[in-house]
């Protein structure tokens, strides 16, 4: 079981020379990774990768992926025993101080005393290095006497100048000086006379003796096994020497305290030859007493009488060398027995068993727990650097004792392989079938066909058959060679790593030297020690020596290869399941005849005969392949050869008998050299005194004593036999040597006698057909002819001008140009290959053609100023030439600087062109470019230009945002000496162009103020908004901008003194006529495109239909004068447009049959209840939704809030704001608007004031208003009420049949029955005045008053009328006549044509009621839409001039498209029904009041 020792100590407390902090790793060993091609056939592989493999002894394979074997061990039945491992004994330098100190321990053990090591500055003293250091320089006596002492301190590694020296003196003096005179023999001097003894004394001393030294015999085991036992690490770090149990002495006191108890100087060695002289002249002295010490023969002094424990002899403590001060306490030897027992041969070193034996599982869960205890960590989380470090540290720590197990060497034949097999007890499933024939098996491997091991008939456990191996963290395999410096091939089934080290095969002599040089103690005893795996070295000891080392890690599924006589080791980095074999290919042979003589030298036995392999190959030359038989032929000349040498010798010898013998039916033990243990075959010596033992030719005197001529010399074939089995063997060689030859004489030759790369392929092409092997001279000769193929084809490819494709080391392929040298040496080359290339002296010729380009280059590159041209051309020269020129570059880089500086004299021929952008640019062009003269000096200038075009540009910006901005002057300056620098600078011109429209704002300033014309506040506002832009110091800006302030200012005012608060319109909409009044038109008018005006009209100002063209107009007129015009014409449409507005909503408050349907108000619902009626718009209102509570009854005009526009402040205030205007002197819309309204405002009053005079009406007086009028409709009533009416309403007769509805009207309006047109219209235009005067109110009383007086006089006869009476009585055409009903809104023309079949309803006209018909009785405007279509008492008169009465039952009429609305005869007007129908009809009154022309 693993047992860890206790704590290592610190690094001070080693014994050994300081060693380096950590183990170096050699290098890696080389890693191939087959493709599954390459990985089919194992030994074809394995050829191919021999030269490069065997280079480092070993190579580590990873089969391709997929590759992935079944684990066919029993794992429950395979039991083992494993061999236990202390670390620190199986390195080489370890162990031989190891057994120094057995021999210091075991010689003071004898002596009483127990070893304790002292301690020198802090560390353990190094015992063996001390005493190996002072025989180096010539013993105890030599270093005291030439004071060496502090020379072999530093060697030690101490530092100087601490008087280590004297530390080191006493130490060896006290510990190492008495074991060197033991082993010297000096303490054995006093012993040489005792022969002098009678025989009798002798012979009774003998029989004395010979009971008494049995006590003191060791028990018999094994040094590694006592050690681990002894070797303990105690508190001080004292290393104690302890004696196993049984052994004497074992309940003895701890005996370190008595380590100086002895006397450490010796007396001088005569001292004691005298006193033994002079006590053997007295031999009676010997037999008076009975206890005597044997040097002086005295038996005085008995309390100094030592007693010796194995023999019984006496010394004194005094006549001992070295003497002793005093009685040991423990168990003494005398110098004599002391010799017997330090003399004994050293036993072998070896592995002992362990006493348990493992199943597999056991052993893992073992292996796991020691390594996670010893680490401290889960198994699979340590490095394997740090495994490796620790390894090698423990291997090299003499205080340190780790023991490990190690199952190797498990016979697959008995537990069964890893691998599947046929027939095996594990059955494989059918896609694992393909394992059982691998060749990677290693079952199949060591006897495939190409193996030379085929023809071993034996089969060889471990070398034909594979071993299995259960590793544990740290178990190990030592420095070794396989039998018979065969291949070696190991699978890691599954586990952890397995860590390799190896040397190449050359390198085995010098590794094997090394390990002699530094452990020759371990080999004086085992010659053969490397071949026991019991010893190991640290691969740097060996690489410091010159034996190089490589390594690698061994992983679960990969495989590592040994070659022929490569030192190999290596240890376990944990658990894991290994499976090796051996393998033996043809380049083997002449290795293996090699390693025969080398075991016979160190009488080593074989594994297998390797006479008795090769004569059976012999025997089966028909069989063998050409290689293997010319492999065969050189091995039996050699072996053929040697046997006929020594068979001549043994005959002259004088060996008479011959006899043959069949070895190969013998077991190899049976026919094994007594001498060197080789196995005998073709012949061996015998003697009849000596049956079942004989001797190989080369030992014959080795046999026994008796004559040579009794000897007799076997054999197993005779000369004569063995001859034609060579003659057989090299005829089967014959054709692959002749090849061989034709190969090696086409290989070396040499100038004109080289042959063509046709005749390497025709050798190849041989090779393969012959099926001929694999070996070196193939290997060359397809290398040489692929080396031949590869100049070819890039020498064709230089010549083609082609790209070269080179292949790098580690298999990636990279594209890359031949340099000229390397052209030079590919030529060369081409012309050192062992073939003939035509392309040779071709490829010198370019070569010639490039070193030419080459100087025409570097003169082209000398050159001061650089040519565009000429680079270009050298550059297009150079794609011809397939190779790495160092001049391109440094063209490339002329060329970039030629066209740079071209570019740069381009810019400043075109100064237009050359911006800052550009400058910069070619700066930063200028700046990746690489230095030169010229490309410095442009620079310069460069950067010169635009450091002043960037001063003069930031200076403009800077001017241009300046607050406040600068004068006109000091830009200007700034202009004229930013106009000199040669490149655009666009602040530079900006500042210019300022400059200019500053220049041309001024003049157009003074011409503002020099015209005598008031300025129109736009093109006013349109100068100063210009001159703000303009970023210049303008001294008439600052009175513009407040005549504008002023403007504004006057605009506020005004709005405040007309808009109404809340109000949605704009001061120019209040003050203006309205140009937009309700939607309202004619009932017949239809909207025609094209005949809204006549032609005449287009010359005149177009018809303002919104206020934005009304504004327009106003700002586009050049005098105040055209403005009134404007504003005149608009009044007109204004006042056309309130008098159809009025009549279409009159209209609606008289009775009709569709009143339901009737919206009014703005609630747009049927009228109802208390309502409103708006003086101006006459349209109808509920109270509730437009009455407020502070409105005043019936003392004004009540206005809807539509026609109430303004707050109609005084006229007073209104002249006020006029005069403010003028005192301005702008001109702008409102102002015009406002001058408009004054005029028309007093003009007005004018014509009220003109009317009054005329009608004689009375001034009004305020009084009480008439309180409301109920107004009833009631269906199927056919008269009139009688009671009071409303004032603006008159009661009709409705017959149709729906259901009663009652409204009345709060306040009363102005009646339109009988109310002249001119005064209709002054009370409407004195209404739409936004300006309040008083004569408007008054006007509104009086009319309101005489329609309540005419209302009064209406049942009474008239009396004699006035001339106002009758202007207040006359009826126009347009108040007499109600429009009929045939074209309301949404009828259309078929049910205008549907009402004309039934127009003798309509239109019938009764004379004698129309004469009869008082004018009183004449029906309202718009009266007919309150009737029906079949009305007959509907009686109407023509307007015109000249009416002709047309009497019938039917009579055809028109209504006039004009303002006036009346409705003519189309006779009277000489209108044709077709002309009514599809044209409109305009009288000629209206033609002439509103400019109207008839199409």
């Amino acid at each position: 079981v693993p047992v860890l020792s206790e704590p290592p100590p610190g690094p001070s407390e080693t014994m050994s020379q300081p060693r380096p902090d950590e183990f170096k790793p050699p290098p890696e060993c080389p890693v191939f990774e087959p493709s599954w091609e390459e990985f089919g056939d194992p030994y074809a592989f394995i050829n191919k990768i021999r030269p490069i493999a065997e280079k480092t002894g070993i190579c580590k394979v990873r089969p391709p992926p997929g590759w992935q074997p079944p684990f066919a061990c029993d794992v429950d039945k395979l039991h083992f025993v494993p061999r236990i491992q202390r670390l620190n004994e199986l390195e080489a330098q370890t162990r031989v101080k190891l057994n120094f100190l057995d021999q210091i321990a075991k010689f003071w053990d004898f002596q009483g005393c127990t070893l304790k090591i002292p301690h020198v500055e802090r560390k353990i003293l190094d015992l063996y290095k001390l005493n190996k250091l002072v025989a180096e320089e010539g013993g105890f006596d030599t270093v005291c006497r030439d004071r060496r002492w502090t020379k072999i301190a530093l060697q030690m590694g101490f530092a100087p100048g601490k008087a280590v020296g004297s530390h080191l003196r006493g130490h060896y003096e006290k510990i190492l000086y008495p074991y060197n005179l033991f082993q010297s023999g000096a303490n054995l001097l006093v012993m040489e006379n005792t022969g002098s003894m009678d025989s009798r004394d002798a012979k009774e001393h003998k029989l004395q003796d010979q009971p008494q030294r049995q006590p003191a015999q060791m028990p018999d085991t094994c040094p590694s096994a006592r050690r681990a036992k002894r070797m303990k690490c105690e508190v001080g770090a004292t290393i104690c020497v302890k004696m196993e149990p049984g052994e004497p002495g074992e309940n003895r006191p701890n005996l370190r305290r008595r380590m100086g108890s002895f006397v450490a100087k010796p007396e001088p060695a005569t001292l004691y030859f005298h006193l033994h002289y002079l006590s053997s002249q007295t031999p009676f002295a010997l037999q008076v007493d009975l206890v005597v010490c044997l040097v002086c023969n005295s038996g005085g002094d008995e309390d100094r009488l030592l007693l010796c424990d194995g023999c019984d002899d006496s010394y004194h403590t005094f006549c001992l060398i070295p003497p002793l001060s005093d009685v040991p306490r423990g168990d003494w030897r005398c110098p004599k027995c002391l010799a017997q027992e330090c003399n004994k041969p050293h036993e072998a070193f070896g592995f002992e068993q362990a006493y348990r034996d493992y199943s597999l599982r056991a052993f893992g869960q073992m292996a796991d727990a020691f390594k996670s205890d010893y680490f401290n960590m889960p198994v699979h989380m340590v490095p394997t650097e740090l495994v490796e470090k620790e390894f090698w540290r423990l291997v090299g720590a003499i205080d340190e004792d780790v023991t490990v197990e190690y199952g190797a060497d498990i016979a697959s034949k008995e537990f069964g392989s890893g691998f599947p097999i046929p027939n095996g007890k594990i059955k494989v499933s059918p896609a694992d079938e393909k394992y059982l024939k691998c060749g990677w098996n290693l079952n199949n491997l060591a006897m495939m066909k190409p193996s030379v091991l085929t023809h071993v008939t034996a089969d060889i456990c471990g070398m034909t058959l594979p071993w299995l191996y259960v590793g544990m963290c740290f178990s190990s395999f030592c420095w070794h060679i396989e039998d018979h410096w065969s291949y070696s091939i190991n699978y890691l089934h599954w586990g952890e790593p397995k860590t390799w080290y190896g040397a190449p095969g050359f390198a085995a002599e010098r590794l094997e030297g090394v390990m002699k040089k530094l452990a020759p103690e371990l080999f004086e005893s085992q010659p053969d020690l490397l071949h026991q795996l019991v010893t190991i070295m640290n691969p740097n000891t060996l690489m410091t020596h010159g034996v190089p080392i490589y390594r690698t890690n061994q992983c679960a599924g990969e495989f590592v290869i040994t070659f022929p006589r490569a030192y190999h080791s290596g240890f376990n980095q944990g658990f894991n399941f290994a499976e090796a074999v051996n393998f033996c290919t043809v380049d083997w042979m002449p290795l293996g005849r090699q390693c025969v003589d080398h075991y016979r030298m160190l009488h080593r036995y074989n594994v297998f005969s390797h006479d008795e392999m090769v004569c059976n190959m012999a025997l089966k030359a028909d069989t063998l392949n050409v290689v293997l038989a010319s492999a065969v032929h050189k091995d039996m000349v050699d072996m053929i050869r040697e046997e006929q040498e020594l068979r001549e010798k043994m005959k002259k010898m004088g060996v008479l008998h011959f006899k043959e013998a069949k070895f190969d039916h013998l077991q190899d033990d049976e026919r094994q050299c007594a001498k060197c243990r080789t196995t005998c075959y073709l012949s061996a010596i015998t003697c009849p005194c000596s049956p079942g033992v004989l001797v190989c030719l080369y030992h014959i005197n080795d046999l026994c004593s008796c004559p040579i001529t009794n000897y007799t010399l076997n054999y197993r074939f005779t000369l004569d036999d063995l001859f034609p089995m060579m003659k057989a063997v090299k005829h089967r060689a014959e054709l692959y040597d002749e090849w061989a030859s034709r190969v090696t004489e086409t290989l070396e030759a040499k100038l004109e006698k080289k042959k063509g790369l046709p005749v390497f392929r025709s050798l190849l092409a041989e090779s393969e057909s012959r099926l001929f092997p694999d070996n070196d001279l193939l290997r060359r000769l397809r290398l040489v002819t692929q080396d031949a193929e590869k100049c070819s084809s890039v020498a064709q490819q230089l010549l083609n001008g082609k790209r070269q494709t080179r292949y790098r080391c580690g298999s990636v392929k990279s594209r890359s140009q031949l340099t000229v040298e390397e052209l030079r040496s590919f030529v060369r080359q081409l012309y050192n290959l062992s073939c003939s290339l035509p392309q040779a002296p071709m490829l010198k010729e370019l070569l010639n053609r490039i070193e030419d380009f080459q100087q025409h280059s570097e003169k082209v590159l000398a050159d001061e100023v650089p040519s565009v041209v000429e680079i270009q051309s050298l550059l297009d020269v150079s794609f011809d030439f397939d190779v790495e020129l160092p001049e391109l570059p440094r063209l490339r880089v002329r060329l970039e600087q030629a066209r740079w500086l071209e570019a740069v004299q381009q810019a400043h021929i075109q100064p237009a062109t050359l911006t800052l952008e550009t400058m910069r640019r070619l700066i930063d062009q200028g700046v990746g470019l690489s230095p030169h003269p010229s490309v410095e000096k442009a620079m310069a200038r460069l950067q010169e230009l635009l450091t002043v075009s960037e001063h003069w540009e930031d200076k403009a910006s800077s001017l241009l945002k300046a607050r406040p901005p600068h004068s006109i002057e000091t830009l200007n300056a700034v202009a004229e000496k930013a106009s000199g620098i040669p490149a655009y600078l666009p602040n530079c011109l900006l500042l210019k162009d300022t400059i200019r429209k500053a220049r041309e704002w001024l003049q157009e300033a003074e011409e503002l103020q020099a015209s005598g014309s008031i300025p129109m506040v736009d093109s006013l506002s349109d100068v100063v908004l210009r001159g703000q832009a303009i970023q210049v110091q303008l001294e008439p800006l600052d009175k513009l901008e407040s005549l504008i302030a002023q403007v504004q200012e006057w605009k506020g005012s005004a709005a405040a003194t007309f808009l109404q608060k809340d109000s949605t319109l704009s001061l120019l909409e209040v003050l203006c006529p309205r140009c937009e009044v309700g939607n309202v038109g004619s009932p017949k008018r239809k909207p025609k495109k094209g005949k809204d005006s006549p032609k005449s009209n287009k010359k005149r100002t177009p018809r303002l239909n919104t206020l934005s063209d009304v504004e327009k107009a106003l700002s586009e007129t050049k005098d105040s004068t055209s403005a009134m015009a404007t504003l005149e014409e608009l009044r007109v449409r204004e006042m056309e447009a309130f008098s159809n507005l009025r009549a279409v909503n009159e209209s609606k408050l008289l009775p009709t049959a569709d009143c339901m349907d009737l919206k009014v108000c703005v609630c747009q619902k049927a009228p109802m209840g208390a309502m409103l009626q708006c003086e101006l718009c006459r349209d109808a209102f509920h109270s509730v939704c437009v009455r407020e509570v502070t409105d005043s009854c019936e003392t004004q005009p009540w206005l809807c809030t539509q026609c109430q526009q303004s707050e109609k402040p005084p006229l007073d205030k209104v002249l006020s704001l006029l005069a403010s205007l003028r005192c301005i002197g702008v001109r702008l819309p409102e102002g015009e608007a406002l001058h408009y309204l004054v005029e028309r405002t007093v003009q007005w009053q004018h014509r009220a004031q003109h009317i009054t005079e005329t009608c004689n009406l009375p001034e009004l007086e305020e009084r009480p208003g008439s309180p409301p009028t109920l107004t009833r409709w009631v269906s199927g009533s056919h008269e009139a009420h009688s009671n009071t009416q409303a004032p603006c309403l008159t009661p009709e007769l409705n017959r149709t049949h729906h259901a009663q509805t009652v409204f009345y009207t709060e306040q009363r309006c102005i009646p339109l029955q009988g109310l002249s047109r001119e005064l209709d219209k002054l009370m409407v235009e004195g209404l739409l005045l936004q300006v309040s005067v008083p004569e408007v109110q008054s006007l509104y009383h009086i009319l309101l008053e005489g329609a309540s007086s005419r209302h009064r006089d209406r049942c009474t006869p008239p009396p004699e009328s006035t001339d106002c009476d009758k202007h207040m009585e006359t009826v126009t055409g347009s108040e007499k006549k109600a429009k009929r009903p045939l074209e309301r809104e949404g009828l259309n023309v078929e049910h205008r044509v549907k009402d004309k079949k039934h127009s003798h309803k309509r239109q019938k006209i009764n004379r004698k009621s129309l004469q009869h018909r008082p004018t009183s009785s004449s029906s309202f405007p718009h009266s007919d839409f309150s009737q029906s279509d079949d009305s007959d008492e509907e009686m109407a008169v023509c307007p015109a001039e000249s009416c002709q009465l047309p009497a019938g039952d039917e009579v055809d009429w028109v209504q006039c498209d004009g303002s006036c609305n009346q409705w003519f005869h189309q006779v009277c007007v000489g209108v044709t029904p077709e002309m009514a129908e599809k044209e409109d009809y305009i009288c000629v009154r209206c033609t002439l009041s509103d400019g109207h022309m008839r199409k």
